[in-house]
């Protein structure tokens, strides 16, 4: 369990049954690990307690990296369906990853890399790669120590890459799955070699309250740790998550099962405003006794934005706020809230600036096209509308007529990536006069390809590469002078997020111009449209990029200020 000392990995593989070979300089007790686990069942909340964690340490001084792990097998997030895992983010480097990932942007206020998100399939990618270069030249690779070996180390480099006081890694799933139960065994192994003041391990519960009894039940949750202890673990800390505020019975029963004094048995239940939970936590002393455990102090916060004032001023904002505004979000995944995670998100962050908060109307794209309501019926009621990414032909005619409707009807609108095409769309078929104009990405027969895919994604299409070949990360967009955009930016050249394959038709620009559209950013390098707006309209802005990635609490996002300002009037 020591460095190299120059010898190759497969002459040090030979030699231990450890396989821990800690980075070059790396000191054990310079960065704090703490474990965050899940049990009962999933969905309960893990990735926002990870994330006012880690904005609670961040108030305090300290640097954090969090890690995301998912057991699944894909390399990452990209291939999935919003239906399957909510909502697929995207980092500035590209990465297409876990909507917890997001959570964690929101909560430190600070871009998260490829570095902080790992899934089985990385691992074992990993793993295999090493093991066809020879690396484990001599040895059967095996869960133990390889596959936690490997899991350590990844762990280890993310500390020393980002000089974190704190690594916070949050594991996916429940305690008695499967395919995180590697995991959980490499970070048992974890505090074995870093030591017991040098790893914490938080658990959450889920207390359950049946309707038909009227009353809390622990069972469960005491059957969730005994399986985490049964696995080498010992948590230190508890969370029980509630409906409702738990007595102190149960916490006292879950206490006991759990082999954890009851000073550190904590009740999070529902938060009309999850703000607040880093406050909580710190009003309830989880910190003092996090830091007691790891044995780690607060340091000075040099952080002008991330800070306790300012999360106390934005927290108070959100209460004060007297004015409520309906948003219809049209979409094809509204079965799922969380396929559209970062826009609600975006809208919450907006809103409290501007002394309002927002009601979000659902409006499922295929009930307009199908006919099931009109789009009069479904948009009557609402202050302003946004249609959101999304892939493939279902509910796109329903997005269109809901562009087509607030468009003539002065209703404020922000188009983000697929509701930017369809938006052009809708405007060639009916402005323009150019009625067979559509997507190729729908119809790929189409002799009006106002949207088309660009040659280097056609060739990546054709190779039936599909994972990871999108425009994918962030791209710079030159702003046009005195156009609504660049107004609410303040800047001449921006950076967002993207993730799509298809773009405006360069060779439609003039046309859509003439007829009153601003093409008001652009990306020089190619020639693709990034921005585009109708000046004469309430507030008309859509962008081919996904500008929800970017909003934090502290620093919304600027497009959904002034989209949020216009529906307000």
């Amino acid at each position: 369990m020591s460095p190299t000392d120059g010898k190759t990995l497969a002459e040090k593989s030979l030699e231990h049954e450890f396989h821990s070979f800690f980075p070059p300089g790396y000191q054990s007790g310079k960065t704090k690990f703490i474990i965050v686990t899940g049990s009962v069942m999933s969905g309960v909340g893990k990735g926002t307690f990870t994330g006012a964690l880690a904005t609670l340490l961040s108030c305090h001084g300290l640097k954090v990296s969090p890690v995301k792990f998912d057991g699944y097998l894909n390399y990452d997030a990209g291939t999935l369906n919003p239906y399957r895992h909510g909502e697929v983010f995207v980092l500035e480097d590209g990465t297409e990853c876990d909507l917890d990932l997001g959570s964690y942007e929101r909560a430190l206020h600070r871009n998260m890399t490829k570095d902080n998100y790992l899934t089985g399939g990385k691992i074992f990618k990993m793993i295999l790669d090493k093991e066809r270069r020879g690396e484990y030249l001599g040895r059967d690779i095996q869960f133990i120590p390889h596959v936690t070996g490997e899991i350590k180390n990844f762990l280890r480099e993310l500390a020393q890459k980002t000089n974190a006081d704190v690594v916070l890694v949050e594991v996916g799933g429940t305690i008695g799955d499967l395919e995180n139960s590697y995991f959980i065994e490499a970070m048992r192994e974890l505090r074995y070699e870093e030591g017991k003041n040098n790893v914490a391990f938080i658990n959450l519960t889920y207390i359950i309250e049946p309707g038909s009894l009227g009353e809390f039940k622990s069972k469960a949750a005491q059957i969730g740790l005994r399986q985490l202890m049964m696995l080498g673990v010992q948590p230190d800390i508890i969370i029980c998550r509630s409906q409702n505020p738990v007595p102190e019975s149960i916490k006292e029963k879950v206490s006991i099962f759990g082999n954890v004094p009851i000073n550190h048995v904590y009740n999070i239940y529902d938060f009309s405003n999850i703000y607040e939970i880093p406050l909580v936590l710190r009003d309830l002393g989880l910190d003092k006794e996090l830091f007691k455990i790891l044995n780690l102090s607060p340091k000075e916060n040099k952080d002008s934005v991330l800070n306790f004032e300012n999360w106390e001023n934005f927290v108070e904002k959100i209460k004060n706020a007297n004015k409520e505004i309906t948003i219809a979000i049209v979409g094809k995944y509204t079965n799922v809230r969380d396929s559209y995670l970062s826009i609600v998100k975006s809208l919450e962050h907006a809103a409290p600036y501007l002394g309002a908060r927002v009601k979000i109307k659902w409006v499922e794209a295929t009930d307009i096209e199908d006919g099931k309501i009109s789009v009069e019926d479904a948009l009557k009621d609402v202050n302003g509308v946004i249609v959101p990414g999304g892939f493939g032909k279902r509910g796109v005619e329903g997005k269109i007529a809901a562009i087509k409707y607030v468009r003539e009807n002065n209703i404020p609108y922000l188009g983000l990536c697929y509701g930017m095409q369809l938006a052009v769309v809708e405007f060639a078929r009916n402005v323009c006069g150019l009625k067979t104009a559509h997507t190729t990405e729908v119809n790929p027969g189409t002799d009006c390809p106002i949207i088309d895919i660009i040659p280097e994604q056609k060739d990546k299409l054709e190779k039936s590469e599909i994972g990871g070949t999108m425009r994918l990360g962030a791209y710079p967009a030159k702003l046009k002078e005195d156009s609504i955009t660049k107004k609410l930016y303040g800047k001449d050249v921006i950076l967002e997020r993207h993730r799509h394959r298809w773009e405006l038709n360069p060779k439609f620009h003039k046309i859509l111009e003439e007829n009153g559209i601003v093409l008001s950013g652009i990306y020089e390098e190619r020639n693709l449209v990034e921005f585009i707006e109708l000046p004469n309209h309430k507030f008309f802005v859509a962008t081919q990029a996904h500008a929800e990635f970017t909003s934090r609490p502290l620093s919304p996002s600027p497009l959904f200020v002034g989209f949020v300002q216009a529906c307000i009037g």
